[in-house]
């Protein structure tokens, strides 16, 4: 494990876990190619976690590679839902303690359910690690599981 520098709740949360995980440390960056430059990796291996608001204090965290944009209508198909909106920026940080383009799982300050997209699986990848130029490289299976995260095809 390699993580040394300042840390966020993110990271910590990573650590408690005992999940095997780097830290990729690198300026602000302007896009999601920008960002799996800076970690080494290809923009597939960067998962986004989208925070999908269900029902008035109701969300879920939804991870999609970053070669791919989540499906609106999988995503209601599976939660068996006829409306989902995505948060603002101000009530998404409320949500999950994050800002928009930091937002984790790991570490936030509601356990909101996580479902991830059956393209994660199976690989190494870099998820936002609670601050602007963090990253969390981990082993996809062992994050998903310790995030007891739902697996279905929710990305095109």
């Amino acid at each position: 494990m390699s993580d040394a520098g300042a840390t966020t709740p993110a990271i910590e949360a990573v650590r408690a876990l005992g999940l095997d995980h780097s830290v990729t440390r690198h300026g602000r960056v302007n896009s999601l190619e920008e960002a799996a430059a800076a970690r080494g990796i290809e923009p597939r291996d960067l998962v986004k976690t989208i925070v999908v608001r269900r029902a008035d204090d109701d969300y879920v965290f939804v991870l999609v590679p970053g070669d791919k944009e989540f499906s609106w209508p999988k995503l209601r198909a599976l939660l068996g839902v006829s409306r989902l909106s995505m948060p603002d920026a101000a009530t998404a940080r409320d949500v999950t303690g994050y800002e928009r383009g930091t937002i984790t799982p790991f570490g936030s300050t509601r356990d909101w359910p996580v479902i991830a997209d059956a393209g994660v699986v199976g690989r190494r990848i870099s998820m936002g690690g609670g601050a602007h130029g963090v990253g969390i490289t981990v082993d996809a299976d062992a994050a998903l599981a310790a995030l007891d995260a739902q697996v279905a095809d929710v990305a095109e």
